[in-house]
């Protein structure tokens, strides 16, 4: 057995025990009764009867667009309804006046580590007007805080492919520089050919071995069809688990028994999806969903940029904000909302290490409330968080050493 870096007494799990928690090289070694492990010579933290629960799973997220901490930018509407070419322009006009990528990329990280976020899966476009040069930016940030924060990045095309020439070579070099998967948007609405636009995805995907996560905004049985199609594609390839559809608007805008059914491809094709709840919008529902097998987790997509002015990285505000959307009031719905952005995230992301068993990664955040119910509902605040073992945020703020 290893020697003990740190134990940690006094830790309040979700079943309402108090148990002491050894660590050893960044994982939990051990798992008692409270007052029954002896360190020999390690350092003790007691945490107080503290709700401990695992980090929490930042699923999506745009580390390269938020103006957070940067100079307010006001909120362009759309001239004509949703329309995400427009949001594009408002997007490239407002990235002329900000502060450099990666000034703006570690503001919005720290916010979410703030928080208790110890993993993230973050979007970077690549397109044919910016190349490669957010990603080179993005990847630099991610090896300065590979320490206190596991991030993956996906190769996003926010211009499209087909509209963007050049676009389909830079998702393959994207990948070739250590994007961790492929990214996609509405291929039937955005590009105009559902075909052609997953050719290159999946085509990418199969060639580099790596996952795909694709932004689906169409509704109705525009977004339907093209979510079976993603499906067929997966299926075809036998890429269950690897395969996350974001946003996927289309489930909360169709019929019960259409999204029933679709719902049944989705967890047959093993694909998951993910939701922020955004307002006034569609979203999948999750009860849903997730009785059919599907695996939902949650985001906070777009903080302060051009999309909208929201956002705070906390994703424990974001259960309570997709359990309050979703009609959540039980003890155990609220835990639905919880698992959605803990360890629902970690199965989609495909975490290994994740959880409070021993063996785990000691990646974990301590909250002022009784129980996980209370936590959702009251979002408290003093939190501390904790990657590897060490502390890395406090009340919201890095823990600087």
């Amino acid at each position: 057995m290893s020697p003990i870096d740190t134990l940690f007494t006094n830790a309040k799990f979700a079943d309402g025990s108090l148990n002491d928690v050894a660590v050893a090289n960044g994982r939990i070694s051990s798992v008692s009764r409270a007052g029954t492990q002896i360190s020999v010579g390690a350092p003790t933290r007691d945490l107080g009867g503290a709700l401990i629960v695992p980090g929490f799973v930042e699923g999506h997220i745009h580390l390269d667009t938020s103006f957070y901490g940067d100079d307010w930018k006001p909120h362009e509407p759309y001239t004509n309804g949703f329309n995400v070419h427009e949001r594009v322009a408002f997007q490239a006009q407002n990235f002329a006046e900000a502060a450099p990528v990666e000034v703006r990329a570690r503001n919005q990280l720290e916010l979410c580590i703030g928080h208790g976020s110890t993993h993230m899966r973050s979007h970077v476009t690549v397109d044919g007007t910016i190349g490669l040069r957010s990603l080179e930016k993005i990847l630099a940030v991610r090896e300065a805080y590979r320490n206190i924060i596991d991030i993956q990045l996906v190769a996003f095309p926010q211009s499209g492919i087909l509209q963007s020439p050049g676009t389909a070579e830079l998702l393959d070099e994207a990948v070739a520089m250590g994007a961790d998967l492929v990214g996609g948007i509405d291929p039937a609405s955005f590009d105009r050919d559902v075909e052609k636009h997953l050719d290159i995805v999946f085509g990418v995907a199969e060639k580099r071995g790596v996952g795909v996560d694709i932004h689906l905004h169409d509704n109705g049985t525009l977004g339907i069809f093209e979510i079976e199609q993603i499906a067929a594609r997966s299926r075809a390839l036998g890429m269950g688990g690897l395969v996350a559809i974001s946003h996927a608007y289309a489930l909360g805008d169709v019929a019960t028994d259409i999204a029933k059914r679709t719902a049944d491809v989705l967890a047959e094709s093993d694909i998951a999806i993910m939701t922020n709840a955004p307002g006034r919008r569609p979203f999948p529902p999750v009860a849903l969903l997730r009785e059919a097998g599907v695996t939902v987790f949650g985001g906070s997509d777009n903080i302060r940029d051009s999309w909208w002015p929201y956002g705070d990285g906390d994703m424990l505000g974001r259960a309570n904000m997709i359990g309050y959307r979703s009609g959540f009031n039980t003890d155990d719905e609220l835990g639905i909302a919880f698992d959605v952005v803990t360890r629902a995230g970690a199965k989609a992301l495909r975490l290994k290490g994740y959880g409070l068993e021993v063996g785990d990664k000691a990646d974990f955040v301590t909250l002022n409330a009784q129980h996980v119910p209370e936590a959702v509902v009251a979002i408290p605040r003093g939190r501390s968080v904790y990657k590897n073992g060490k502390l890395v945020a406090r009340d919201g703020m890095l823990a600087r050493s």
